[in-house]
């Protein structure tokens, strides 16, 4: 039971790092249209890629937490 609980939730970290890592791109994409250097396209891709990086960042850390929760119970119910 426990194992289909922690698979459920990885599930859904990895469905909204996915999320995240798009919209990241999207508004990259919105951000260079509006820049008016090369430095500020520049910029634009150094934050999609920093956001990118903590949303998997956030997806490993629910996995660890997911991990835990699952050993927790496993401990809790002595098997």
């Amino acid at each position: 039971m426990q194992s289909m609980k922690e698979h459920a939730a990885n599930i859904g970290a990895s469905a909204i790092s996915g999320m995240e890592k798009t919209k990241a791109t999207a508004q990259e994409k919105m951000e260079k249209l509006a820049a008016n250097s090369e430095t500020e396209k520049q910029m634009a891709t150094e934050r999609k890629d920093g956001r990118k990086h903590d949303a998997e960042l956030h997806k490993q850390e629910a996995r660890e937490h997911n991990a835990a929760a699952k050993q927790a119970a496993k401990l809790s119910t002595g098997h």
